[in-house]
């Protein structure tokens, strides 16, 4: 499109709720004859900033109305601020409202990311009729899994970094806190007064360890049925949200409420939380070609569901995937991969796979009568996080891909290390680490890491998970362990596309914590939240013909 338009705003208009409460709105229009389209963006981080508005004009330039609204209880909008919940209804009302303004042409996209990606996925479901279409940037759809507690565990550094910026009216600093204390403080209750912010939903978060109606309210992914706008999703392969990314895009796919729905895109690259800002993630430079101008992108998918204009994108492929280690994008049609080969890798060692100078091996050949490893699970002197799959205070807690060794050197990390490559392996695809394990506490937490390693002895992360031991059964309802019983624990280490050289070797860490991005387990089977008693656990893995502790890999034959 060539519109040029010169651009009016309309600061702080007042936009009523059901219930009375007015939320402020900044709005950009094309100075034209209207109506026109209409771009809506929901925001808790105040619509007043220069990214934004800049967005914001480029949109009105190109033909459309953006609104950029500050979320209730947030900057200039009335009402009192509580996370998720409020949004289901403050964005159809919204919907509704800006749908029947003169301005506009009956026809409303929403964009946004992280939370602005939250208050789409939360609204959609109520079918507004408004709401044509969505670019829903690095959020979940399922609030305990994705962001809360991935399996059974505390997304502690996110939730407190995060919960604490947002937490109040206006922006909070956080960046003069003693983090290294604050993390550590037990009990977790206590922890945000301790870190000078009193946040009710903190509370009600810890008060909601188990997937119960809690967060049943805000759950959209049992409601893709519902969900009948195409979508446009991006997300990174270090985001906090790259697992949920697919379930969301495979959940519209497969049970989305429309034709339309059902034909929503991907596109994932090799970014953090902030997507495509830097060739530089971490450690790694993925190079020029990692670098997309993903508002161009969005721009022309609005085209497309706000004015109609059909083109040949239309006949592009719905999954747009990096690949890593070769650093090339390519075209899918699905997700997993249709052409996988789900590949089987044992964990093998003869008891001694502590740190990656130990014996651990990840082999294609099933284990024998192996002895099992062991290690100390000391809560107090827990795994630090390095990397990884992190939001969102890199200056805190880093994100991305760093080099392992640090936390490979512990006694307390197995490591299971395959024979050099003699030709390169890809994986592409879910990551799924099938473990039988024992510990002689009444709870624990099993945590895995998929790593790269160079010739050079470099350990590229890749993608991480975790299972509370309680929550092995389900998230529902928890049962703890009995000491010293060998339990199959199935951990979700993550997705991820990543081509594994040629002289390289691919690694498996299990231990028992990420600490600060998850809580610390305290391994005493009492409530975690509000406990400060703290018991050294003795872990042992297991992998032998009766119990078969496997990586399973998707393998990509071309």
């Amino acid at each position: 499109m060539s519109e040029n338009f010169d651009v009016e705003m309309r600061l702080d208009v007042k936009v009523p709720m059901r219930d009375g409460v007015e939320l402020s709105a900044d709005i950009y229009l094309p100075k034209s004859d209207g109506p026109f389209p209409v771009v809506l963006i929901r925001t808790p981080y105040s619509n007043n900033g220069d990214p934004l508005i800049e967005k914001a004009r480029k949109l009105a330039n190109r033909g459309y109305v953006c609104m950029l609204q500050d979320v209730r209880g947030r900057f200039d909008s009335q009402g009192e601020y509580y996370a998720f919940h409020q949004e289901i209804d403050d964005g159809f009302d919204t919907q509704e409202w800006t749908g029947q303004q003169d301005w506009c042409d009956g026809n409303v996209g929403m964009a946004g990311s992280s939370y602005g990606g939250c208050v789409q996925w939360l609204s959609a479901p109520l079918q507004n009729k408004y709401l044509k279409a969505m670019v829903p940037r690095v959020m979940c759809t399922d609030y305990y899994q994705g962001l809360m507690h991935p399996g059974g565990a505390f997304q502690l550094n996110v939730m407190m970094t995060w919960g604490m910026r947002t937490n109040g009216r206006t922006g909070q600093s956080i960046n003069y806190h003693n983090w290294t204390e604050a993390f550590r403080s037990l009990p977790l209750t206590d922890l945000a007064g301790n870190a000078g912010r009193e946040m009710k939903f903190w509370q009600d978060w810890l008060a909601h360890p188990s997937d119960d109606e809690y967060w049943d309210e805000v759950n959209t992914d049992r409601r893709f049925n519902e969900i009948e706008v195409p979508s446009l999703i991006m997300g990174g392969w270090y985001d906090l949200y790259a697992s949920d990314a697919f379930d969301n895009f495979t959940g519209l796919k497969e049970r989305g409420g429309s034709e339309l729905a059902r034909g929503s895109k991907l596109i994932v690259g090799p970014w953090p939380h902030a997507l495509s800002t830097s060739t530089k993630t971490g450690d790694i430079d993925f190079g020029a070609e990692s670098m997309l101008d993903l508002d161009s992108i969005e721009r022309d998918w609005f085209d497309r569901w706000l004015k109609g204009d059909k083109s040949d994108k239309d006949e592009e492929a719905p999954l747009r995937l990096f690949v890593m280690g070769i650093n090339q994008w390519r075209d899918e049609q699905e997700w997993p991969l249709t052409r996988t080969d789900w590949q089987s890798w044992n964990l093998r060692s003869d008891g001694n796979a502590n740190n990656s100078a130990g014996d651990g091996k990840l082999s294609l050949e099933p284990a024998g009568d192996e002895t099992a490893d062991r290690f100390t699970y000391d809560p107090d002197m827990p795994v630090q996080t390095l990397g990884g799959n992190n939001c969102c205070s890199p200056e805190i807690v880093p994100w991305g891909p760093y080099d392992q060794r640090p936390v490979e050197a512990r006694n307390d990390v197995l490591c299971y290390t395959t024979d050099v490559l003699v030709e390169d392996l890809e994986v592409t695809g879910p990551i799924r680490l099938k473990l039988f394990a024992a510990t002689d506490g009444l709870d624990t937490d099993w945590t895995a890491m998929l790593v790269d390693v160079s010739p050079t002895g470099y350990a590229k992360n890749l993608c991480d998970g975790i299972i509370r031991g309680r929550y092995r059964e389900g998230f529902e309802r928890p049962k703890l362990l009995e000491p010293d019983n060998v339990y199959e624990y199935v951990i979700k280490v993550g997705v991820t596309s990543n081509v594994f050289k040629k002289g390289h070797r691919l690694r498996l860490e299990v231990s028992s914590s990420n600490f600060p991005r998850f809580d610390r387990n305290l391994n005493t089977g009492g409530d975690l939240y509000k406990s400060t008693d703290i018991r050294v656990a003795q872990q042992t893995v297991h992998h032998s013909l009766q119990y078969p502790s496997q990586l399973i890999l998707p393998v990509i034959q071309e």
